[in-house]
């Protein structure tokens, strides 16, 4: 996995994190970019990157994939009909003056409808999934999970007060130290190694499992649900291998760090099961390249 490939994984589980539904709207009443412009990106080694600055989206390199997850913000495995196309494209475009960040997101849904002709519906389909279970029948938890004793809901509101005084923006996270924990939010690093692979490491302070849940199965591939009855917040400390995601049952480590499967019931106590329950996916009916301009 080369940097650029580490980065775009990082972006794409980060994105995974927030889901944004289909919105079912009238023509006349669709959010739209007053402008944009798309081109195909032939620089065989352009880095991939996103911007949003206020009232702009801005896209350099990016694969199809990345431009529809932009979109709707669902983890890879739910989208179904994706096409085989290498393609990569340049994006720019600005949205009408006033804007909410939160709107970009419905835009782009616009723009794969008007400028690649894409078609898509929901569906929920009774599929293989995981259940984030603890390994241990006594309940002990790994040396690297704990129950959290920080009280986030001050801190939070300090967080947002900031952003609030400042405008338009993302709220505030202050930037960490090597080595040190996120205070009430999480964080996800990629180190490489000197055989191109890469090792994740992922940290979390005031994190619930369900959260948990929901960042591994990126990694998996498959939708996780949480059944480890434990409530509350935990801080938390992952390495693991993200480049593939092994059996349960295969714990072979890729530069010194394990698969996630053996990593949960190493650090952290806790394991997936394989069951089967809903998934909700995005089903691309049709989608075509778009005209440059």
């Amino acid at each position: 996995m080369t940097r650029r490939d580490l980065v775009l994984v990082i972006v794409l589980v980060a994105a995974a994190h927030v889901e944004a539904g289909l919105q079912t709207r009238r023509v006349e009443d669709r959010l739209a970019f007053e402008v944009a412009s798309i081109k195909r990106n032939t620089s065989a080694n352009a880095p991939v990157s996103i911007s949003t600055p206020p009232g702009r989206y801005i896209a350099t390199n990016v694969p199809l994939l990345l431009l529809i997850n932009s979109a709707y913000r669902l983890a890879t495995y739910q989208y179904v009909g994706l096409p085989t196309w290498s393609d990569r494209f340049d994006i720019a475009a600005k949205a009408p003056d006033g804007a909410a960040p939160d709107q970009i997101p419905l835009m782009l849904q616009t723009l794969l409808a008007d400028r690649f002709t894409m078609v898509a519906h929901r569906e929920s389909r009774d599929s293989p999934i995981y259940a984030l279970v603890l390994a241990r029948s006594d309940r002990k938890l790994g040396p690297k999970l704990s129950k959290s004793t920080m009280d986030c809901a001050p801190i939070l509101e300090e967080r947002q007060a900031a952003a609030r005084a400042r405008g338009v923006g993302p709220v505030p996270v202050p930037r960490l130290s090597p080595g040190e924990r996120p205070i009430c939010s999480a964080r996800m690093m990629g180190r490489p190694t000197t055989t191109g692979a890469a090792i994740g490491l992922y940290t979390a302070g005031n994190t619930t499992m369900p959260k948990l849940a929901d960042f591994l199965s990126a990694y998996v591939g498959r939708k996780i649900v949480d059944r480890t009855n434990l409530d509350g917040e935990f801080d938390l400390e992952l390495e693991f291998s993200p480049q593939q995601a092994l059996p349960p049952t295969v714990a072979a480590p890729i530069d010194d760090a394990p698969s996630v499967f053996a990593a949960l019931q190493e650090q952290l106590g806790l394991k997936l099961e394989s069951t089967r329950g809903p998934v909700e996916y995005l089903v691309i009916d049709s989608i075509a390249k778009p005209t440059d301009d």
